[in-house]
């Protein structure tokens, strides 16, 4: 247990950290943003008390908003995600009892549904962020590109973060 709480504190530093210095610096084209954080909210062990993940992820946000300067938008975009999360992995995968791992992964849920599970948080969060940070649908097709295309960029960011994670272990 302890293993997995110090595993889960590193990478809320490393992708605070990273998402702060390294990927907030980065936008493809004026459109794609790379929202690579998420990934510790998708990673979070389904055995964990839901209070538990909406607390984590408040945090997660908050901490992303205060080296970012975004007002509580991250903040409240993590939390609405974590609500989500659960009732999101069993539209993939309704056995949630038949993972073999807590934590949702391809090899606890199988390689499909984590594909599956992984890029549908990344595209709520997408569409969670850019449209409450918009605020209006007044250029309605720019901010489909932005959800879509940071969407993609996110999403490859997220499997290469979580190819090394599974390498690692």
């Amino acid at each position: 247990m302890s293993k997995t709480i110090l595993f889960f504190a590193s990478l809320f530093i490393l992708l605070t950290i990273a998402q702060a210095l390294v990927f907030n610096q980065i936008c493809l084209f004026g459109v794609a943003l790379p929202l690579v954080f998420i990934y510790f909210i998708i990673k979070m062990p389904m055995s964990w008390p839901t209070t538990v993940c909406l607390i984590l992820a408040f945090l997660l946000g908050l901490s992303i908003d205060i080296l970012s300067n975004t007002q509580g938008l991250n903040a409240l975009c993590c939390t609405l995600l974590a609500s989500c999360r659960r009732p999101i992995l069993r539209l993939y995968f309704p056995r949630e009892e038949e993972m073999s791992e807590p934590e949702p992964s391809s090899k606890s849920i199988g390689l499909a549904e984590y594909l599956k599970y992984s890029f549908t948080l990344t595209f709520l969060y997408c569409i969670l962020f850019f449209v409450i940070e918009s605020l209006t649908f007044f250029d309605f097709f720019r901010l489909i590109i932005k959800i879509i295309a940071s969407t993609i960029l996110s999403y490859l960011f997220i499997l290469a973060l979580d190819s090394l994670s599974r390498r690692k272990q």
